[in-house]
């Protein structure tokens, strides 16, 4: 194993697929003579050279159609967004084109393309810059979405989904790129799909993906200390969603609490909630408890977006809840 950042091994996997695979290319604003708005791909212009890191102008509807159409023919486009807030404006191609392309051809056209980039909130940058997009991209048949929470898995997974020949939204994290983390040495391939139980419990579930999970972990030490053992289970893929690893783990624990960073509404902890209580009804002793960002646009001021964001006081208090425990 060694220790890298997060930036490096989102490079690692993309230089790795570069390099066993011609057809594969990265573009993007400011990913080759800037290294990349967060570094990401610093360096990959001196080795892939101007046609394979490709600058683009501020024009994210324009440069993911052309990474549709060259996918379309023969190409395997990874395309960086500066952060998913601007990819709105690219969402005609991500939706309307990248992942309705097989079933509209009749299954001649596949599209083997990555849409990457920041996703979510990272501090004080309004609420026009804020958003999770997971559910939003999660609701679209034909789409792929990922969002790892550490390194390794988002070295195995971006892999992964460049091989993959369906179009992958692969969310990462303005605030993750400088973690570190235990990456392995070698070739390593994560599949697409696959939950990961990061914390083994008994007394109650907590299901996480991407940054907040990070409210997990500390949730679970606190809890510990009060002798409640919670599971964390680290979905990584969002579509396809994972139900059988968390059914598992609610057999085992008979409560679920989702903690996740967007809003409540049309939301993957609504997904979840309600796939429990059709598929695992028996098994739960309580109500799916939800943590998520409060139902409103994100707000500048620390003091509000402290307010907004889910917290391990309140992730705490809803495992108690589960638990019939007074807090």
């Amino acid at each position: 194993m060694k220790t890298i950042q997060f930036r490096e091994a989102l490079r690692e996997a993309m230089s790795e697929e570069m390099r066993r695979d011609s057809s594969v290319f990265l573009l993007g604003e400011e990913v080759a003579e800037y290294n990349g708005a967060y570094k990401v791909s610093q360096g990959m212009l001196d080795e892939f050279g101007p046609k394979r890191v490709i600058d683009t102008p501020i024009a994210e509807l324009g440069f993911a159609g052309i990474a549709v159409g060259a996918s379309m023919n023969g190409l395997r486009p990874i395309v960086e967004f500066m952060t998913w807030n601007f990819a709105i404006l690219a969402a005609d191609q991500i939706i309307n084109s990248a992942a309705k392309m097989l079933q509209m051809s009749g299954g001649q056209y596949h599209c083997p393309i990555v849409f990457r980039g920041g996703n979510g909130t990272a501090g004080q940058l309004g609420a026009t810059h804020s958003q999770s997009f997971e559910a939003f991209y999660a609701h679209v048949p034909g789409l792929k979405v990922i969002t790892p929470s550490n390194p390794a898995d988002a070295k195995g997974l971006l892999k992964a989904a460049i091989r993959d020949e369906d179009p992958v939204v692969f969310l990462e994290s303005e605030k993750m790129y400088g973690d570190k983390g235990e990456v392995p040495e070698g070739e390593y391939i994560i599949p697409i799909g696959v939950a990961d139980v990061k914390r083994k419990g008994t007394d109650v579930t907590i299901v996480s993906f991407g940054k907040i999970i990070k409210v997990a972990y500390e949730a679970a030490e606190e809890l510990a200390k009060e002798n409640i053992h919670a599971e964390i289970i680290d979905l990584r893929t969002i579509r396809p969603l994972d139900y059988h690893t968390i059914v598992e783990s609610i057999k085992k624990t008979n409560r679920c609490v989702v903690l996740e960073e967007s809003w409540p509404l049309a939301s993957i902890s609504s997904e979840i909630a309600y796939h429990l209580q059709r598929y695992a009804f028996d098994y739960l002793d309580a109500p799916v408890e939800r943590v998520t960002q409060t139902d409103t646009p994100f707000a500048f001021s620390p003091s509000l977006i402290d307010e907004a964001l889910p917290n391990v006081n309140r992730l705490i208090k809803a495992v108690k809840r589960t638990l019939y425990i007074a807090s």
